[in-house]
């Protein structure tokens, strides 16, 4: 496995403010092909919003996107590692927590997002979970 978050993070962020829209933040991980985005106040990462977020905390619930703001749903406060951590550390971090990536902090600024399947890229290139991770998103499937 590589050494350290810096070898296999996804680099770069797609951010959005907690007083955007639900329907904002879809729009931008539609934009990006994503299924996240960071929650920024100013250059402080203050969440994260996930595609199943908005589905489950949201539309399930019967909230209007256009109208509830990303702050409503989104998980505040996240679990954020730096690109000098051992990848271990990420890896042990999100099997503590159950989580599935985590944003990548850098001198205080967001850099980029280490995902389950950046580790498992790194660790075992030809494991299901790795080929998964490299595919293009299925559009039928909605990726």
């Amino acid at each position: 496995m590589a050494e350290y978050v810096r070898d296999v993070m996804t680099p770069g962020v797609a951010a959005v403010r907690p007083d955007s829209s639900l329907v904002e933040a879809a729009r931008l991980m539609r934009t990006h092909n994503i299924g996240h985005v960071v929650v920024a106040d100013g250059q402080d990462v203050v969440g994260v919003l996930t595609d199943r977020d908005i589905t489950v905390r949201a539309v399930a619930e019967g909230l209007d996107p256009m109208a509830v703001a990303v702050r409503t749903v989104c998980t505040r406060d996240p679990l954020t590692v730096s690109p000098g951590d051992p990848a271990a550390d990420a890896s042990a971090l999100m099997r503590e927590h159950a989580v599935r990536r985590l944003p990548v902090v850098e001198d205080g600024l967001p850099v980029g997002t280490v995902s389950l399947g950046d580790l498992a890229e790194a660790r075992a290139p030809a494991s299901a979970l790795a080929d998964i991770s490299r595919a293009a998103p299925d559009e039928r499937s909605g990726g």
